[in-house]
């Protein structure tokens, strides 16, 4: 649909318009679409010989039109109906429909079976009424059983006639809703989420929309504890204030990030108590100018017992289309004021017997931010949410990526796959057991054993490529035309169907360099090496686009990742003579410039091979900084076999140092109390460089004041990284180390230390552990508040560096909460 507010128009075709509903939408035919379509197709050119015989004059595929005035609305309709039979008895529109079930059936069962069906011809028929009101006029609808090709005929009642109305009034409630939604940012109000501005946060605002109005993709650098979140949010308020976008998408990789950008515009956009109610065009008990929604994924909003979206075993799935209009939970988009956290959604779901996850997917078309994760935009499997969400069109939608650096990365994660022989195996039992049919056993049979005979492997040959390839094809077509029961599949063997047509669609793909290898015998991998393709055909689909971290890293690496070519660009003075597609904008934060006392170790080498014979100075070297610290120190590890050697290392040497090895918890509530309880009991924090541990953990800034990184995090070399050094051999092989090794170990890095200091007058005395860091080539990857240190060559200048008192500190400056 695309609809002009201004001119209170819209246009669609009458195939969407016939679809059109404000609530769940029915799910299509799934794995049958393709096979569907094709004999759908087969039946209509079979009947349509037949009207050829039968009336000579008959037209096929005859364009309609029209523009319907509805409440205020001009709703302009295009299609074109299967068959006119201009010169029978009554002139006749046909219109010609497969099912799958068998037929004849009752006409109330096909009624309401399939009510956009005749929604459709209704809608044709009003449009041919429009441009001949006083002429006879019959319509018919012929259902097809597309298995046998038996045909039912129904003709269209004046009754069937008032489905158009009824869709006519759907597309107009929809309209008037984003009019109000329109409405309701012209009036929005919001503050500052800073109470006091931190130096470098008065300007950072008018720099970003400044650099925005000129180059609307913009890169937006800014250190942890700078407020990035306060600040992206403050820009796109007043971009959607000032109507150069209707919607923002918020988008971060984390959940505790979504929840905190949730709890930011609340505080920005929560009424005073003495203001006055917001505008809108109708009343409405909103409490906030601004419609936000949190979006989880699908399995958290399930209250089942079992994850298992198939719709014929799920009761709150059944027939929700047609339930919807009397559950009460339009609420949820109607009044902006109504909680929707998850518990919540669960809830009003179980209450009204409605799959909660369709509450979010309804609700979302009327909200002004959508907060979630990158797969909404960018995972095939996840962007239908809300790339097909009615009205929805991202020309007219700011796009915000926090922790952006991420993002290439992440993608690359979405677009590889799996699969592995002890996963299809049982699955074949079961095809069997389901009484599959036999051209799907055998293919899935071939699918097994060549699963089974594939070895180790770095990547397969160009012969065995071929026979994955010809498997899988196998399996997809046998798929379309075989009828399975899915519910009594269940979710695991289901999914493993589903997805061998993403394998097929993912090999067929040239957009991007792809490895097929095998990590252990009978597990093969899809691996996507480089998604930077996928990452700009989606990026560019926006109006506008912020890309924001604390460690891009080189900003022209970054834009290629991201499928954006590094070309000359117009600029603002603030920014380098030369940037990328992207506008590069850094952040001014001079509270930083004198918190970091830099030490470079160039007493040891920590590279794999030679870091067991410097184990004794790194463990003597913990000892030392603890000493010099009187408090905790935490040490960053490129690895847990790292840091458990070097605990080894102490032990054996009888240190008294008491040690905190990061565990593995994936919880934030867990990490966050073994922080709190190893500063507060033990000598050294061990910490692993990249893990959540080191990204994510904000209680080492200010609680910290000595610290060590033992060596770059370089990635492990295995089958992947080779496979992208070769896949970026043109660039010259040490360009292409720095690309796949180099920058990725360097960036885990600047994170780490960035966590150190969040807020002005907080200090940080960092050890770098390795004679790497004193290189050209690494040091020119820190962050510029680590690049100039003092160089350690030996005992005696460590025992200097730790004895010297910390440079002078900046002016004092007004700290405030970071947002």
């Amino acid at each position: 649909m695309e609809f002009s507010l201004d001119q209170r128009s819209a246009s669609l075709s009458v195939g969407e318009f016939a679809a059109f509903n404000v609530g769940p939408r029915e799910s299509g035919d799934g794995p049958h679409g393709v096979w569907r379509a094709q004999l759908g197709v087969h039946w209509h050119n079979e009947l349509r010989a037949r009207a050829a015989d039968d009336t000579p004059a008959a037209e096929f595929e005859v364009a309609i039109a029209g523009a319907v005035a509805h409440r205020g609305w001009v709703i302009q309709l295009t299609g074109r109906i299967d068959q006119w039979l201009p010169a029978a008895a009554v002139p006749t529109l046909r219109e010609i429909k497969t099912v799958l079930h068998p037929l004849p059936v009752a006409e109330a069962e096909l009624r309401a079976d399939h009510p956009d069906y005749f929604a459709q011809l209704a809608a044709y028929v009003a449009l041919r009424r429009l441009a001949a009101p006083t002429a006879a006029l019959r319509a018919e609808l012929v259902f097809v059983e597309a298995g046998s090709g038996l045909a039912q005929t129904v003709v269209l009642t004046a009754a069937d006639e008032t489905c158009f109305d009824v869709q006519l009034e759907r597309v107009v409630e929809f309209l008037d809703l984003r009019a109000r939604a329109r409405e309701r940012l012209r009036h929005l109000h919001f503050r500052s989420p800073f109470a006091t501005l931190r130096p470098g946060q008065e300007t950072t605002r008018a720099e970003l929309t400044a650099a925005f109005e000129r180059h609307p993709a913009v890169l937006f650098e800014a250190p942890t504890g700078f407020g990035k979140t306060g600040v992206l949010l403050e820009f796109a308020l007043g971009q959607l204030q000032a109507g150069h976008f209707e919607r923002v998408l918020y988008l971060t990789s984390k959940a505790t990030g979504q929840l905190q950008v949730v709890r930011t515009l609340a505080a920005m956009t929560a009424p005073a108590a003495n203001s006055e109610p917001p505008l809108s065009l109708q009343p409405s008990p909103c409490s906030t100018a601004l419609a936000v929604w949190h979006v989880r994924n699908k399995a958290e909003h399930c209250v089942n017992h079992t994850f298992h979206c198939v719709r014929d075993s799920c009761t709150y799935l059944a027939d929700v289309a047609a339930r919807w209009a009397g559950s009460g939970l339009s609420r949820f988009y109607l009044f902006e004021d109504q909680p929707r956290d998850l518990p919540t959604l669960r809830d009003a779901g179980r209450q009204a017997g409605i799959c909660p996850y369709e509450i979010t997917r309804t609700a979302l078309a009327f909200n002004d931010v959508w907060i979630g994760d990158y797969n909404y935009v960018f995972a095939p499997r996840n962007r239908g949410l809300f790339f097909e969400q009615p009205g929805f069109d991202p020309a007219r939608t700011l796009l915000l990526i926090d922790e952006a650096h991420n993002l290439p990365a992440r993608v690359a994660d979405a677009y590889s796959h799996t699969a592995h022989v002890d996963d299809a195996r049982p699955l074949l039992a079961e095809l069997d057991h389901q009484r599959a049919s036999a051209p799907l056993l055998r293919a899935w049979e071939n699918w097994v054993q060549l699963l089974g005979a594939l070895p180790a492997c770095d990547s397969l040959d160009p012969a065995l490529e071929a026979d994955v390839t010809d498997a899988l094809d196998q399996i997809v077509r046998a798929l379309e035309s075989t009828p399975l029961d899915y519910a009594a599949l269940g979710p695991t063997f289901s999914d493993q169907l589903w997805r061998t047509q993403d394998l097929a669609e993912w090999l067929a793909d040239s957009s991007f360099d792809k490895l097929l290898w095998c990590a252990r015998a009978g597990e093969l991998r899809f691996t996507c090496l480089n998604a930077a393709a996928a990452i700009g055909r989606a990026l560019r689909e926006f109006g506008g686009v912020v890309c924001a971290t604390a460690t891009f890293g080189p900003a022209a690496a970054f834009a290629d990742a991201c499928g954006f070519a590094a070309t000359p660009t117009p600029h603002l003075a603030l920014a380098p003579t030369t940037t990328p597609a992207f506008f590069h904008l850094s952040a001014h934060t001079p509270w930083r410039d004198t918190a970091y006392d830099v030490g470079i170790d160039a007493r040891v080498d920590t590279t794999y091979q030679r870091r067991s014979s410097f184990a004794g100075v790194t463990g003597e070297t913990i000892v030392r900084l603890h000493a010099a610290a009187g408090a905790a120190v935490a040490v960053f590890f490129p690895s847990y076999a790292y840091a458990e050697q070097i605990v080894r290392a102490l032990e054996r040497a009888g240190s008294p140092l008491r040690i905190a090895l990061q565990p593995r918890l994936p919880d934030l509530a867990a990490q966050t109390a073994w922080v709190e309880e190893s500063l507060a009991f033990t000598d050294a924090v061990f910490l692993v460089l990249g893990s959540s541990f080191a990204e994510s953990i904000d209680l080492l800034g200010g609680r910290v004041t000595h610290a060590m990184v033992v060596g770059p995090a370089l990635p492990e070399v295995n089958a992947v990284q080779r496979a992208r050094v070769a896949a970026l051999s043109s660039l010259g092989r040490g360009a292409a180390f720095r690309r796949v090794y180099q920058i990725p170990g360097m960036q885990k890095v600047n994170q780490a230390l960035g966590r150190l200091v969040r807020a002005p007058g907080q200090r940080a005395r960092v050890l770098l552990h390795c004679r790497r860091f004193a290189e050209p080539d690494y040091a020119s990857l820190l962050a510029p508040e680590y690049q100039l240190g003092t160089n350690i060559l030996d005992d005696a200048d460590l025992t200097a560096w730790l004895a010297q008192p910390f440079p002078p500190p900046a002016p004092p400056l007004n700290a405030s909460a970071s947002a």
